[in-house]
C-alpha cells in the first residue's frame, strides 16, 4: 500500500527509509509514500485513462491541509493533504497526514478550489488550533488512519458534508463512490492543488475500510483525507477518507470507513470551545516576558521553551522576537526586520517581526564587548530560505508546554 501525502520519507529525513518510495500521482486524492517497488510510469494512453476527473467547484466542504504560512509577501502554500469539512469548526482528514510535524504542528486548512500554484479568487485560509489523531491508528497497515483538526474560526457560509446517520444505506461492493481532493493528476495542464473529483467503484468492505478501483478515476498523492462520497446526487453522504492505495496509483485505492468513527468523532464534535485569552501579552514586549501557556500568547502565538530559557510566545519557524507596525512585505520592515503572519487574514495579520537580541554565550567572552551585537545570526533572507527546516526543528522541541499533547521530540 502506498500512503498518499505530498511529503515523502525521503523528503522528510534526507535519506528513503526502508522499504519506502515515493508516490506518483492520478486524479486529485491521495495519501503518503508507504512499501512496495517504483513502478514505471504509464504510457499516455494509461495516463489519460486514469485521470478521468474533473474540477470539483460545489465541493465548498473539500479542503486542503496546508503548513502553516509564516511570511507574508507570496511565498506558495505547501500542501500536505486533503480534508473535509464536518462542522463549521471541524475538518476530518488522514493521521498520517500529521506525521510530519505532529498532532501540535502549525497547520491551516484552504478552503476553495485552487491552492496551487498560489490560492485563486474568493479562496480562504482558516488557522487550525488543535489537532488530534485516532487514538487506535496504525501507522504500518492505516488501521484508523483518521484525525481531527479543530478551527481558530468557524467556516459559516459553506454547508459541512454530512455524516453517515441510521438511516443510511452502508458502503457496499459495486457501490460507486465520488472522491474529491487537491491531489496530483499526472497531468502537466492540470497540476496538483487543484480541487478536482472522480468516481471510483467500490471492490471490497470491512468493519473499519472499503477498498476501490477506477471508474475511471483514482486518488492519490495529495489527497489523503480527503472525502469519498456515496448515496443520491444532492443528498451525499461522506461514506469514508482516502487513505492509502496501490504505489502507481491505478488500480485500488483505500478508505477508511467514516461510520465507523463515531466514538472517535462524538466527543469531538461536542466539546466545548476554549475560553478566550483574558489578557494576552502585547506584541512589542514578547523579549523580556516569559510566558506559561498559549493562553498568555497573543492570537496565533505559542508558548515555546527551548531548554532551560523561559518559554517565549513564538510564531511557528521563528524565534523569539516582537512585532510592531502592519505591512506588506520584508522592505517595510527595516535591515534586521521581516513581514511575518500573525494571522491568516485581516488589516493587522501581517507584523514587523524583529527578532530578539541573544545573550551572550559566556563560553566566547571575546564576543562580550560593548561593539558586538549577539543576536540573530540570519538575514531575512536566510529565513526565507531555511523556513522548512526550522519548521521541523521548532516542532521536534520536546519542551514545547502542552498540556495533554502527546508531543513526541
Amino acid at each position: 500500500m502506498a500512503k498518499r501525502s505530498t511529503t515523502s520519507a525521503r523528503e522528510r529525513t534526507g535519506r528513503q527509509p526502508r522499504g519506502t518510495v515515493a508516490l506518483g500521482a492520478a486524479l486529485v486524492l491521495g495519501c503518503l509514500p508507504s512499501c512496495g517497488p517504483a513502478a514505471p510510469e504509464p504510457s499516455e494512453a494509461q495516463t489519460q485513462r486514469l485521470v478521468q476527473g474533473t474540477d470539483a467547484p460545489g465541493d465548498g466542504a473539500a479542503v486542503a491541509l496546508v503548513a502553516r504560512r509564516t511570511r507574508c509577501g507570496g511565498e506558495a502554500p505547501v500542501l500536505l493533504c486533503s480534508g473535509a469539512l464536518i462542522a463549521p469548526d471541524v475538518v476530518l482528514t488522514a493521521a498520517h497526514c500529521l506525521s510530519v510535524f505532529g498532532e501540535s504542528g502549525p497547520y491551516e486548512v484552504f478552503l476553495g478550489p485552487t491552492l496551487l500554484p498560489e490560492p485563486g479568487p474568493g479562496g480562504r485560509f482558516a488557522r487550525v488550533t488543535r489537532a488530534v489523531a485516532h487514538p487506535d491508528y496504525v501507522p504500518a497497515t492505516h488501521a484508523w488512519d483518521a484525525a481531527l483538526l479543530r478551527l481558530a474560526v468557524p467556516v459559516t457560509d459553506v454547508p459541512p458534508f454530512r455524516l453517515p446517520s441510521a438511516g443510511d444505506v452502508p458502503v457496499a461492493p459495486g457501490a460507486p463512490v465520488r472522491a474529491v481532493g487537491y491531489g496530483d493528476t499526472k497531468d502537466a495542464a492540470r497540476p496538483s492543488g487543484q480541487r478536482r473529483q472522480g468516481l471510483l467503484q467500490v471492490t471490497g468492505v470491512t468493519a473499519s475500510a472499503f477498498q476501490a478501483g477506477p471508474a475511471p478515476a483514482m486518488t492519490c498523492v495529495g489527497d489523503s483525507g480527503g472525502p469519498v462520497l456515496g448515496g443520491p446526487e444532492g443528498n451525499e453522504v461522506l461514506q469514508g477518507l482516502t487513505v492509502s492505495g496501490d504505489v502507481a496509483c491505478r488500480t485500488e485505492a483505500v478508505q477508511v470507513r467514516v461510520d465507523a468513527l463515531g466514538e472517535f468523532l462524538r466527543p469531538f464534535l461536542e466539546e466545548a470551545p476554549p475560553p478566550a485569552p483574558s489578557a494576552p501579552l502585547p506584541l512589542e514586549a514578547l523579549c523580556r516576558e516569559a510566558c506559561a501557556g498559549d493562553a498568555d500568547c497573543p492570537s496565533g502565538l505559542l508558548c515555546v521553551a527551548a531548554g532551560d530559557a523561559p518559554a517565549r510566545c513564538l510564531l511557528p519557524a521563528l524565534q523569539a522576537g516582537t512585532y510592531g507596525a502592519a505591512c506588506e512585505d520584508d522592505a517595510a520592515c527595516g535591515a534586521r526586520g521581516i513581514c511575518a503572519r500573525l494571522e491568516v487574514d485581516g488589516d493587522d495579520a501581517c507584523r514587523c517581526f524583529t527578532p530578539c537580541e541573544a545573550t551572550v554565550d559566556p563560553t566566547t567572552p571575546e564576543m562580550d564587548r560593548p561593539d558586538v551585537k549577539c543576536g540573530c545570526a540570519a538575514s531575512p533572507g536566510d529565513l526565507g530560505a531555511t523556513l522548512a527546516v526550522l519548521l521541523g526543528l521548532l516542532w521536534r522541541q520536546p519542551h514545547r508546554r502542552i498540556p495533554g499533547s502527546r508531543f513526541r521530540a
